[in-house]
């Protein structure tokens, strides 16, 4: 039997072929500001729509956005917040619990610990203990299965899936594809809704994390599009039920801007924009989540310490690109004090946390362009390592002694990433004095690592890094939907 992966592999966008006279109905969520960076920036909705009928259901950051998707792709609906009724948001907490705690991966455990710390009043450690109880008998493979029918059922005896009843009635879709699984709420709704109808539904696993570090998938879909054979190892593992051929390879259209020659900001260019002395070295320090990593502005001014005395080094500057979710203002005072350190902005939309195309061009440039990155435990390490450039790692806690939810050095033992530090393409500084090491070895020997860092990408991400994912995302569903098209 031919699988869908082996149908995607031979074909491209323009080679799928409808049944005469019928072309391939899709529905494209966008549940969230990055899958409209996923999959409108990277042309994979372009594709789709090119050979098949597309209707988009997507958050609606600005009216801007909204007139540009119109313009492109025609036919643009917003897509509704939702909240499900709160007997259904009980049994979810319990199916999260439940999966958690069967699944108990280091980033599983984390997550329990915390959130039994974020139980700080007495009503809320109540619910805690009583949801934990009600979801422990469940913590098994079977009884995860069997909540999970729980929560369908009562999910479809409460829902108020009419609007989109009618719109599928209408469109007659022949799948229906969400871009983003995980923080998508408002796109249950209408994924749910699908399956009830028997339309073939399909999710975009978004991150390389989302399987060991989130909760459980819901609701389940009938195909899977993954970044690398890895995560699709990962699937087939604690979701025993979805066979090989519902899962597809395509890569992660998340990086596809990286490959792409028009739009390249050269180092001069890059430099006028934020404000860096073009011939000198700049260290690109990628700041993580507020709530996770605290006392990480100490970090990076000690890091920037560090930089001031190679003078034989130039000596390099301080890059901080602060991650873009990050609403806090935590590195305000830091930004107002040290004013040799560079913190250009990240040019995303408020509304959805939106990425918008000159913060695409502006996160490559400055991945071209550093000498070194340095983070904890980031996506940016793989990034990194596409332009072939040093990676260290901070593995310790902050220098002004901050209290952090999860030591630093913890998220090193996170299942995605331990193959990183495993590979040794990346370095992890256990110590201030190490970090400065690490740095200095990584300027003055830029390619000490370059094997481990090719062979690390060739293991982990095959051959998808291209710039051809979003390609090979509209592939597999052209393919798809012809198929549900041709029965």
């Amino acid at each position: 039997m031919t699988t869908v992966s082996e149908v995607v592999r031979a074909t491209t966008a323009s080679d799928v072929v409808n049944p005469p006279n019928e072309r391939a109905r899709v529905v494209a969520i966008l549940p969230r500001g990055e899958a409209i960076r996923n999959f409108a920036h990277s042309g994979a909705l372009d594709s789709m729509h090119a050979a098949a009928d597309l209707t988009v259901l997507t958050v609606v950051p600005s009216p801007d956005v909204l007139a540009e998707l119109t313009g492109r792709y025609g036919r643009v609906l917003p897509l509704p917040m939702s909240r499900d009724p709160y007997l259904v948001r009980i049994l979810r907490d319990l199916l999260d619990i439940a999966h958690g705690r069967q699944l108990w991966s280091v980033a599983a455990q984390e997550r329990w610990r915390l959130r039994d710390l974020e139980a700080d009043t007495p009503l809320k450690r109540i619910k805690r203990l009583g949801h934990k109880a009600a979801a422990l008998p469940f913590a098994s493979r079977r009884g995860v299965v069997l909540l999970e029918r729980i929560e369908r059922r009562l999910s479809r005896a409460l829902s108020s899936s009419g609007s989109y009843r009618r719109l599928y009635r209408e469109i007659r879709p022949s799948l229906v594809f969400n871009g983003s699984h995980v923080h998508s709420h408002n796109a249950v709704g209408a994924v749910q809704t699908a399956r009830w109808m028997g339309i073939p539904t399909v999710a975009f696993i978004f991150s390389w994390d989302n399987l060991t570090s989130q909760g459980r998938i819901i609701p389940e879909y009938d195909y899977y599009l993954v970044w690398n054979e890895a995560i699709a190892q990962q699937l087939r593992e604690i979701y025993p039920h979805v066979e090989a051929e519902r899962i597809v390879v395509t890569g992660t259209p998340q990086f596809d801007n990286h490959f792409r020659v028009q739009g390249r900001w050269s180092r001069e260019e890059l430099c006028r924009q934020i404000g860096a002395t073009p011939d000198r070295p700049f260290v690109l320090y990628s700041t993580g989540m507020a709530n996770h990593m605290r006392g990480e502005p100490s970090v990076v001014e000690q890091i920037a310490d560090m930089l001031a005395t190679m003078t034989d080094c130039s000596p390099p500057q301080l890059v901080v690109r602060v991650y873009p979710k990050d609403r806090s203002g935590r590195f305000n005072e830091l930004k107002e004090r040290r004013r040799d350190i560079l913190f250009p902005p990240a040019k995303w939309i408020d509304a959805y946390l939106t990425p918008t195309e000159e913060d695409g061009a502006l996160l490559s440039a400055l991945l071209r362009h550093a000498a070194v990155g340095v983070n904890i435990a980031s996506t940016m390490s793989l990034e990194l390592c596409m332009f072939d450039k040093p990676v260290v790692n901070v593995g310790y806690d902050p220098p002004d002694g901050t209290p952090v939810e999860v030591p630093f050095a913890r998220y090193y033992e996170y299942d995605h990433y331990k193959p990183l530090v495993a590979s040794g393409a990346v370095s992890v500084a256990r110590t201030p004095d190490e970090m400065r090491q690490m740095i200095r070895e990584a300027l003055t020997n830029p390619t000490r690592q370059r094997t481990q860092r090719t062979s690390l990408l060739r293991a982990l991400m095959g051959d998808t890094l291209d710039g051809r994912s979003g390609e090979r995302v509209a592939s597999a569903l052209l393919a798809l939907a012809a198929r549900s098209t041709a029965q």
